[in-house]
């Protein structure tokens, strides 16, 4: 009775475990396709009513499709640039700090990167603006480069976190086949890293893209302008579509995202 019992009781959290991930699978599965039809509806909603809304004056001057597109392609531009030079510092950054000689520093770098996150975004770009702007910067790099910071936290640390998440005995295995400590890291450690890096990428980009419409307090443009604009003018139409639009692209990136998780990395690991 007592086998029985317990055959029972180890069974049952197994099976739970198991409809558990299949009703996850099956809500990710469902959202990779409701998202982008969301995303889609948004703008097409949007550009209807700038295509066939009465607007005043004022409110045309920034609710028309030139308008629109132009604050789109700099809005673009600003999430993908800063999504690069989260790429290039995070990922190495975090590989450094995995490996024997980088290990003592990783507590202070990962300080720094949670300061950068925990303090509110408005005022580290601010902060940089008054800091710099003598210098003759762009407003483009004014903006990208805090926001940047604002964003590193999530690729460091998954970037960190999948490299030791990676079972001792693989690397073992190939270090005893003769492969150098760079050739293992390019080989093993990083592939199946893949996936942890992804996740932490999906989090900075839909961070980089909301963090993007405050470019617009520093001049760096973006989706931001026409939510200034509408508010600023109490024009909520202005206000209404430049909030919907950014909302759009958010869900558009996180779903791109979503793909780029499902796709890329080692193909036992998806």
């Amino acid at each position: 009775m007592t086998a029985a019992g317990a055959g029972t009781l180890t069974a049952a959290p197994a099976s739970g475990t198991g409809a558990g991930d299949a009703a996850l699978r099956r809500a990710e599965a469902i959202r990779l396709w409701f998202q982008p039809v969301v995303a889609a509806a948004l703008v097409a909603a949007m550009l209807i009513w700038v295509g066939v809304g009465n607007f005043d004056e004022i409110e045309a001057q920034t609710a028309n499709f030139p308008s629109i597109g132009r604050l789109a392609l700099e809005h673009i531009e600003l999430s993908l640039m800063i999504t690069v030079i989260v790429l290039l510092v995070a990922v190495p950054l975090g590989t450094a700090l995995t490996r024997r000689w980088g290990k003592p520093a990783a507590p202070l770098f990962l300080a720094i990167a949670n300061i950068g996150q925990a303090a509110p975004s408005i005022g580290v770009l601010v902060l940089f603006y008054l800091a710099v702007y003598q210098a003759g910067w762009s407003s483009f790099w004014i903006s990208v480069l805090p926001i940047a910071l604002y964003a590193l936290l999530p690729v460091l640390r998954n970037t960190i976190l999948g490299i030791q998440s990676v079972d001792a005995a693989l690397l073992e295995a190939g270090r005893g086949i003769g492969m150098s400590r760079p050739l293992v890291l390019a080989r093993l450690e990083l592939p199946l890293a893949v996936p942890f890096i992804l996740a932490g990428l999906r989090t900075s980009l839909v961070l980089a893209v909301g963090s993007a419409t405050l470019a617009t307090f520093v001049g760096g443009g973006g989706f931001g302008e026409m939510i200034d604009t509408g508010y600023k003018l109490s024009r909520t139409p202005v206000l209404v579509i430049g909030a919907v639009l950014a909302m759009a692209l958010a869900l558009l990136i996180d779903w791109l995202g979503g793909l780029a998780e499902r796709w890329i990395g080692p193909k036992g690991l998806r």
